[in-house]
Order: C-alpha cells, then sequence, then structure tokens
C-alpha cells in the first residue's frame, strides 16, 4: 500500500520539470533581495530528498526550526511565480488570463481605445476556444468602458453588447446545469456503483428527470453537448443500459473529433470520454471497436496533446492501462497480461500523489483479477487485500465483489477451514451495503453447501449453479455481478476441469469467427 507524501511543498518540487527548475533560480536570483537566498538552498535540500524528512532538513545549519515555516511558505509561492511567467501555448486559460492582466493594465493606464483592442483579441479567441467565462468577463469590461467613455466605436454598441451579454449569460447557465447534473451523477456512481435494486433505479431516474432542463436542445454550444453526452453517459451506466451508456460515449468522443482544437483546450475530457468508450465496447464485447479505439487512445497517448503536461500524461497512463488490462480479460489471455504488472506497480509509484484512491483501488482489483485469471490464487488475495483493507467510503460495489472474489480465490485454494467465517463476514457486510443480489445469494448458498460434498458431487454442483446464473445474465439489476466478475466462465472451467483463461479465450476467438 503506497504511503502518500502529504507536504505540499516537496509535492509541488518534486512535479517541476528540469526547465522549471532551471527557471525558477534564474527568477529568484533575478527578482530577490540577497536574504531570499535562503530558499534556494530549502529548493535544492528538498529537490535532492526521496522522501520529505522534517528532521534531516533542520540539519542544515542555514535553515532554522522557528524560520521553516515561513521560508517554505514564501519558496511555495516564488515556484508558483516562476512558473508562471513560462510561457504555456497549449493552454489557452492562462493566455487569455494573460492578455486579460494586459488589458486592465492599459486601462488603468487611461488608454482605453487600445484597452479595446485587447478586449477584441480576447473575445475572439475565447468565442473560437469556447470559453464563455472569458467572453463574460470581456463584454463585462467592455460594457464598463462605454459606459464611462464615449467611443463611438459602433452604432448603437450599448444594444448590441446587452445582447451578447444575456446570450453569454444564458449559455454558462445552462452549462453550469448540465456540468451540475453531470457531476452529481458521476458522483452517485463513485460512491454506489451501479444501481443496485428497483429502489436505486426509481431513484437514479426521478433524480436525472429532475436535473435534466427542459430546453436543453435549444443549446447547441460545445459545452452544451460535452455535459449532455457525459450525463447520459452515467445515466446509462449507473442503470446497466449499456447501450445507451455507448451511445452516448460515442457521442462524447465525437464531438471532439468534429472540433479537433478542443482536445488541447480539454484534453483531460477527452481523455475521459476515450477510456468511457472502451469501457462500453469491452462491456458489450465489441472486439473490432475496442481494438480501434483502443488504438485511437495510444495515438493520443504519444501525441503532443497527450503529454502537454503531467496532468495528461497521468490520465492517459491510468486509463490506457485499464484498457490494456481489459483486452487481456477479454481475450482471456490473463498469463500474457501479469507482464504488465510490474510496470503498472512502478507508475503507480511514481504517480501515487497524483491518482485518486478510486482510481488505485480499481487498478489493485484488476491485477487480482489478472491473477485469479491466470489462476495464482495467492497473489490474487494479496491484491484484493489491498483493496479491503483500504478503509475509505469509495465504490462500495467494488468493496463487495472485491471481497466475493477473496471468498472464492480461499475455496479455490481448498481453506475451508477459514471459508465458513468468511462466508458470514462477506455475506454481512454485502447485506450492510444493501449489495445482495440473486446472483450473489446462490453463489453464497453453492459454497456453504460444498462444505458437504464429495469431490464426486462437484461437477453437478456446478453445473446446477450455472444453470441457475444464466437466466440472469440479461437482467440490468444482476447483470453489475458478471461486470464485475465473470463467474459463468469460472463455473465452466470447473465443470470441464480446464482453466478458466482458456474458456475465456475459446469463447473470444469464437465471437472472432462469427463476425468474419
Amino acid at each position: 500500500m503506497p504511503n502518500r507524501r502529504t507536504d505540499e511543498l516537496f509535492q509541488l518540487i518534486k512535479s517541476l520539470e528540469k526547465a522549471e527548475k532551471r527557471n525558477f533560480k534564474l527568477f529568484v536570483k533575478r527578482n530577490s533581495a540577497t536574504s531570499d537566498m535562503k530558499i534556494i538552498q530549502l529548493f535544492d535540500a528538498l529537490d535532492k530528498m526521496k522522501e520529505y524528512d522534517e528532521q534531516l532538513l533542520l540539519k542544515n545549519k542555514s535553515i532554522k526550526k522557528q524560520q521553516l515555516s515561513n521560508l517554505k511558505a514564501h519558496l511555495y509561492k516564488q515556484i508558483l511565480a516562476s512558473v508562471r511567467i513560462l510561457k504555456d501555448e497549449n493552454n489557452i486559460e492562462l493566455q487569455l488570463h494573460e492578455q486579460m492582466d494586459y488589458a486592465r493594465i492599459l486601462f488603468n493606464k487611461g488608454l482605453y481605445l487600445q484597452t479595446l483592442k485587447i478586449i477584441d483579441k480576447i473575445k475572439e479567441n475565447a468565442r473560437a476556444h469556447n470559453q464563455h467565462t472569458f467572453l463574460l468577463q470581456a463584454l463585462i469590461f467592455e460594457k464598463k468602458i462605454e459606459a464611462l467613455y464615449i467611443t463611438r466605436s459602433m452604432e448603437n454598441r450599448a444594444e448590441l453588447l446587452a445582447t451578447e451579454v444575456d446570450d453569454v449569460d444564458d449559455r454558462i447557465a445552462m452549462i453550469g446545469k448540465l456540468s451540475n447534473l453531470s457531476l452529481q451523477l458521476y458522483g452517485w456512481y463513485i460512491k454506489h456503483g451501479h444501481a443496485r435494486n428497483k429502489k436505486d433505479e426509481d431513484a437514479i431516474k426521478r433524480f436525472f428527470q429532475a436535473g435534466l432542463p427542459a430546453n436543453v436542445k435549444s443549446f447547441t454550444g460545445f459545452y452544451e453537448k460535452m455535459y449532455l453526452y457525459q450525463s447520459y453517459s452515467w445515466y446509462g451506466f449507473i442503470l446497466q443500459d449499456l447501450i445507451m451508456y455507448y451511445r452516448y460515449t460515442q457521442k462524447w468522443v465525437d464531438l471532439f473529433e468534429q472540433e479537433p482544437s478542443m482536445k488541447k483546450v480539454e484534453a483531460q475530457y477527452y481523455i475521459k470520454g476515450l477510456h468511457n468508450l472502451l469501457n462500453a465496447h469491452f462491456l458489450l464485447q465489441n472486439i473490432r471497436k475496442f481494438d480501434e479505439t483502443l488504438h485511437q487512445f495510444e495515438n493520443f497517448y504519444r501525441s503532443k496533446e497527450g503529454n502537454a503536461n503531467d496532468n495528461n500524461r497521468v490520465q492517459t497512463f491510468m486509463y490506457l492501462y485499464v484498457a490494456k488490462i481489459n483486452k487481456h480479460f477479454l481475450e482471456g489471455s490473463f498469463t500474457q497480461g501479469l507482464k504488465l504488472v510490474p510496470h503498472l506497480e512502478e507508475k503507480l509509484d511514481e504517480f501515487e500523489t497524483k491518482l485518486d484512491l478510486h482510481r488505485i483501488l480499481v487498478f489493485y482489483y484488476k491485477i487480482a483479477c489478472l491473477y485469479f485469471g491466470s489462476g495464482n490464487n495467492e497473489k490474487t488475495i494479496d491484491y484484493l487485500n489491498k483493496v479491503i483493507q483500504w478503509k475509505i467510503d469509495l465504490r462500495t460495489d467494488l468493496q463487495c465483489y472485491a471481497r466475493l472474489l477473496h471468498l472464492i480465490a480461499h475455496f479455490e485454494m481448498g481453506n475451508y477451514d477459514i471459508l465458513e467465517h468468511l462466508i458470514k463476514s462477506v455475506y454481512r457486510f454485502m447485506a450492510k451495503m444493501e449489495n445482495l443480489s440473486v446472483v450473489e445469494e446462490e453463489i453464497f448458498k453453492f459454497i456453504r453447501k460444498s462444505f458437504h460434498l464429495n469431490p464426486k458431487q462437484f461437477k453437478d454442483a456446478f453445473s446446477s449453479l450455472r444453470e441457475k446464473l444464466k437466466k440472469y445474465e440479461d437482467n440490468p439489476l444482476e447483470s453489475r455481478s458478471f461486470m464485475y466478475l465473470d463467474i459463468i466462465s469460472w463455473l465452466e472451467s470447473k465443470i470441464e476441469n480446464v482453466p478458466v483463461q482458456d474458456i475465456i479465450r475459446e469463447k473470444y476467438l469464437r465471437r472472432g469467427s462469427s463476425k468474419k
């Protein structure tokens, strides 16, 4: 389990690239007094550390304990100031901020006609990149100038400005409503996972209908459509309506293909759109489209936009490796997929302060599934313990299925001495989380019954359980059980006495040949 660093200054320094570190030192030497050279010494000391160690820091004779807090605060501000002056041509928001700063400087000097010229550039750039909040700021600034000075810049300028401001206000309000809906739906999923029962299903439907603006179709801007498609994507995913989920994730990605310049402006939303489209293809077993989208993602991973900053690099790594693991799940190549694990572990350690806990849990669960599919139950249990022992209020469904797979792994190993206790513990946990479906109930019944079976009776028992569970595969409220764990293939492997990855591989090859 990673020990996540908590010192913010240390994290910031470790995130700097070589050019940023060099620029920081030049910036301080050029702009600071001689007494401020202490912050360079503090910077160098922190930069050399692999882990934050305040006791080691205080061994430096030039840094006194009573000064440390103020020095760290000053250093933090100076680093941000030095990075701020580096040009970032990929970040339209920083460019617009800079132009707005210039406009205010000129305005304060009474050069309002020059100010209006810069405001026109701001409006042009803001419109080109769908930056409505900057556009509104520019329009309000322009209104201020028109109210204070007689510019005679255009006939009926006051009426046109008022109309423009009203239009941008309406668009920003719609974007706000749709982004709220998207975020709240995603938040529900992060906390609970998929709809667990009719009560959840009805609650999500009511919430979605209440939050969806009545006049949404009258707004056709980039952000309105993006947040609308996101909202429908989360809605379909929570309800396990995979066709809806696929349809709207495809629209989400297509929106960026229609406006390629927005890939640079909103790279992280493009990355997340590709991730969700890949996930939709994975769940629907769309092998050809999965491979096409994965190729599209890998091209972006290597692109200038995909490597524009740390945020993009971390996001592309995270979602690309989720997709690579899912590809091995699709193909039944679990043993081959284990080759990804060392590199993945290395990257998880490198990015530990930049990855959210939810994503780390997902990786651990997926690695556990790779080991389970390859037949290594001991390693499966090791990785599941990382999920189970992480006491956070996220993804109760993932916590539940980690415990269920943990139980099955112990069953596979024949650890009957602890199974009875585990069954009671897992059953209580899933019942408490209101996560028990018919499928899980049947699995628990089977494992309890297994204590009283002799080896000759197991094959019939596996066959009987398989027939019971097959009836629920197409039931939306039961299908989440099969999304987290391919229990049918596991049962078929026990019936046929072959590795589970061989069963899944055979199904993959049959699907591929049937589509030729």
